[in-house]
């Protein structure tokens, strides 16, 4: 294959991926029209139109996508195969894409991977915390952390942390004048703070069980954010009940900065798994990593 070819077809990947000229030119360090002249050259030699423009977005064609399916397999194998040189090497190196929500990430991910920082100093690790649902594939992330019940058949999991509960709580400040809440059902009369989901643009519910029976609570009040810390802040603050994982909020709570309600209601939910393709081939870098994080009972 001569080298133009290579060009030209990393060239068409990288827009498809992308859906944009603009970001397929910053992630590969070109312009626009370096681009643009690599992609028309491909589709002339071809004698087919690859790609479908709008003033939006990019879009492969039947074609394009026919053509997508079969080479970018093939230039993932000789990235891993590139990765996996690294084995010769004193130290493994690559750099690992890593998808997670905020408290998997200062739960588990953060204190695991301190160590692995200092003991493997080649491998770059870019951590994006995010709590929507992400396509890792479509994102091109190596791997993603979920909890065990969240994940997709097609994936290897590998479980990186202990079974963990959620917990409401609230100020001495807010239960001023206020009854505790005995059941779920009693939160209709209390102000809550609600988590925002932005996958589905709703709001969690709170999710409570009794005798192997499973109710979620929709709950009203005046906030809500995105993430836990500033549900954290707000409960401190006095601004309502919040319900978030209990290893945030265990040090507030024995110091008597919170009160924690409805305990004996909160599910216990499966830890958090790395999960990452099936058909992903590992290499050096990303084997010593799920090794690191892999969650061992004491």
């Amino acid at each position: 294959m001569n080298r133009e070819n290579v060009a030209d077809l990393i060239a068409f990947i990288t827009i498809a991926q992308e859906r944009s000229f603009t970001r397929a030119a910053a992630r590969l360090g070109v312009s626009q029209s370096a681009l643009s002249h690599a992609l028309s050259r491909l589709e002339k030699r071809l004698g087919v139109r690859l790609l479908t423009r709008s003033t939006r977005s990019v879009s492969p064609t039947d074609a394009g996508e026919r053509l997508l399916a079969t080479v970018e397999p093939r230039f993932q194998e000789v990235d891993t195969a590139l990765e996996q040189v690294s084995e010769f090497r004193d130290k493994p190196a690559g750099t690992i894409r890593l998808t997670a929500g905020e408290h998997a990430v200062n739960a588990v991910l953060w204190p695991r991977l301190q160590d692995f920082t200092r003991d493997y100093p080649d491998i770059q690790l870019e951590i994006i915390a995010e709590n929507g649902f992400v396509d890792i594939v479509a994102q091109r992330y190596d791997a993603g952390v979920r909890l065990g019940e969240q994940l997709a058949k097609d994936m290897i999991a590998v479980r990186i942390g202990p079974d963990w509960r959620m917990a409401v709580v609230g100020s001495p400040s807010y239960f001023e004048g206020r009854q505790l809440p005995l059941t779920p059902q009693d939160l209709t009369d209390h102000v809550c703070i609600n988590l925002r989901l932005p996958t589905y643009g709703g709001h969690y519910a709170w999710e409570f069980e009794q005798d192997g029976r499973r109710l979620n609570v929709r709950v009203e009040g005046q906030l809500a954010f995105g993430n836990s810390t500033h549900i954290l802040s707000a409960a401190l603050f006095g601004a309502g009940l919040a319900c978030i994982p209990e290893d945030i909020v265990q040090h507030h709570v024995e110091a008597g900065r919170l009160i924690r309600v409805l305990e004996g209601w909160m599910p216990t939910f499966d830890g958090y798994h790395l999960y990452y393709p099936s058909r992903r081939q590992t290499s050096p870098a990303f084997s010593r990593l799920i090794e690191a994080l892999r969650y061992r009972h004491h």
